[in-house]
Order: C-alpha cells, then structure tokens, then sequence
C-alpha cells in the first residue's frame, strides 16, 4: 500500500477537483475517477500527480499519471497520455487536492488513543519504563527495550532486537530490525509544509511515514519528518548523531553517518557510504552521491557527484577551498 497509515476516501471524479480548484477545461470525461494523488514517479494511470519545476521535467515526460496539476509554461513537458490541469499555484493545487484525498493527514494532534503499556498485549513481550504509552495499530518484535516516559503513537511497526529509548515520541513510522532510537527524539510528525494565502498559512498535508531500515542508530534529540507524498527513508546500517533534523521525503542511503546538528531540508537524496560533518546544511530538492564526504559546517546547495569531497559556503571541492583558504 502507497500511504499505510492514511485512509484514502477516493474514487474521486475529476470534474469534481475541476470544479473545486476553479480549472478551465472542456476536453475531459467528467464521469473519469481519480483514485489516488502520486508524485510523477510512482503515480499510475489512475492517478492525478503534480509538476511544478523544470527540475523534474525528465521524470515528467515518462509519468503515467492521466492528470497532472501544471503551469502553462510546463504542460508541453507532459506525455500525449497525460492531461494537463493548468493551476496558477501548482503546490497550493496540489495541497487542496491531496486533503480531499487525505483529509486526517493535514492536522497532527496528540494521539488520544494511547494507553499506558501495562495494559496492552506488550506487557509481557517488551522490556519498558515507567510512564510507557501506546496508541492504536502498534506492533512490536521480539527482544525490544523501551525507555521512561515514552509514547509509542498510533501507526507505527517496530522489529525484533529493537532499542527505543526515554522521551520519545514515534508514529507513522516502520522501524526494521536491530535499530537503536536514543532520547529525546520525535519520529514521524507532519513535517514543515505550509503555504502563506492571504494573511494566513496552508498547512500541507503530509501522508507518508518514516521508514527506519535494519541496523540504525538514531541520536539523541534527533527530529525526523514523515514524507508529505513519498516516505522519508533512513538507509540501512546508517548512524546518526545528535540533535539532526531530517525533513520529508528525505531518503538517506545505507552504511552513511551523519554528525551532530547536521540539518537536511526537504525531498533530498543522500547516496550510499556519504559522510557529513557537523553543522553542515544541505538544501532541499538536491541529489548527494554516493562515497561523498561534506566537511563540518559546509552549506550545500548544489547536487554533489559520486566520489567526491567537499566543504565550506556554498559547499565545493576540498581542494578549491583549501586553496582559497590558505
């Protein structure tokens, strides 16, 4: 399933998001239904999808979506089999339709099915703290600990010879086996989307999880965000340091270690065997490859290819920075 943990209320008929975002259009069968709102790589053709940025126009040429949200500039990017729905604010359009499908994933309140772990059916399986809280649709493997004042929310699948430790917040997310969460982290909230309208914020709704592969280690105070379209994916065997924030839709290759304070925005890639010093910044939307090292307090706003070293602001080659820094 694309959104495990969000109940999606399609079919939808597309003459009714025609009508809903005001869309011009003669050439459409109205009675056509909708099924599901993808990014432009995993959509089918019964799905609508968005492209709001020139940055994707190789992904969009190859889409299977039957309709896509679009500017005018950038419909002609689109295959023959996919109609264009030209909108003026691409990711506003994209909001508004995602809520029709997801309306439980705009909000992000306390879980208010929680109960205290001694009486649920972990009691007896699980090694735990005082004050440990579980929600609803919670499953947990064998051999795991989990620290004091810990809440285990709705929505969440942890594996076997798992360690979560003290003041953790976790939902909407799979954790695989052997991972190790330390204190003070909080997993699988709505992440940073919003769009300012007239004096107020449109909140973006986030419908994808965390995905914790086997053998992590997550810091302490570490903040991951679950995907708003995609899933924010920690790779296997990939250690982070404390106090790092990885936003939606990240996905962080495997046998990658990241230091304290490290901050990574929305929808970027990071390779395989990456290494990233601490306070280093990296952008959104960019591409990192794979065996590259970022020096401690670069600031990255270009892709990086495989292979490579770099540090300072903005971020370049080792080499270049240490001869301009002699």
């Amino acid at each position: 399933m694309h959104h495990p943990f969000f109940k999606n209320q399609g079919p939808i008929k597309v003459s009714e998001i025609v009508t809903y975002l005001n869309i011009n259009i003669n050439t459409i069968n109205e009675d056509k239904k909708i099924y599901d709102i993808k990014d432009l790589t995993s959509c089918t053709k019964n799905d609508i999808t968005f492209f709001h940025s020139k940055k994707y126009k190789d992904v969009a040429k190859k889409t299977k979506a039957s309709f896509c949200l679009t500017t005018e500039v950038l419909k002609t990017e689109l295959p023959n089999t996919c109609l264009p729905l030209v909108v003026k604010n691409v990711l506003v359009s994209t909001s508004k339709v995602t809520s029709i499908f997801y309306p439980e994933s705009i909000n992000d309140n306390f879980d208010e099915t929680v109960t205290q772990i001694d009486d649920t059916i972990f009691k007896d399986k699980v090694s735990f703290g005082k004050n440990v809280l579980i929600g609803e649709n919670v499953s947990i493997g064998n051999d795991c600990k989990i620290g004091h004042n810990t809440i285990i929310e709705k929505n969440v699948v942890i594996g076997d010879n798992c360690s979560i430790g003290a003041n953790n917040i976790i939902r909407n997310t799979l954790v695989k086996n052997n991972v190790r969460i330390l204190d003070n982290c909080i997993i699988g909230k709505h992440g940073f989307g919003f769009f300012p309208i007239e004096n107020r914020n449109l909140r973006y709704p986030h419908i994808g999880i965390v995905l914790i592969e086997d053998n992590c280690e997550i810091g302490c105070g570490a903040t991951i965000d679950r995907g708003s379209m995609s899933n924010t994916i920690i790779g296997k065997n990939t250690y982070l340091d404390n106090q790092i924030h990885i936003a939606h839709n990240v996905k962080i290759g495997e046998n990658t270690i990241i230091a304290g304070q490290v901050g990574i925005a929305g929808s970027s890639t990071i390779g395989n065997n990456v290494k990233i010093g601490g306070q280093a910044g990296i952008s959104g939307h960019l591409k990192i490859g794979n065996n590259v090292e970022i020096g401690g307090g670069s600031g990255v706003i270009r892709d990086i290819p495989d292979n490579t070293k770099v540090m300072g602001y903005p971020a370049k080659n080792i080499r270049e920075f240490l001869r301009d820094n002699k």
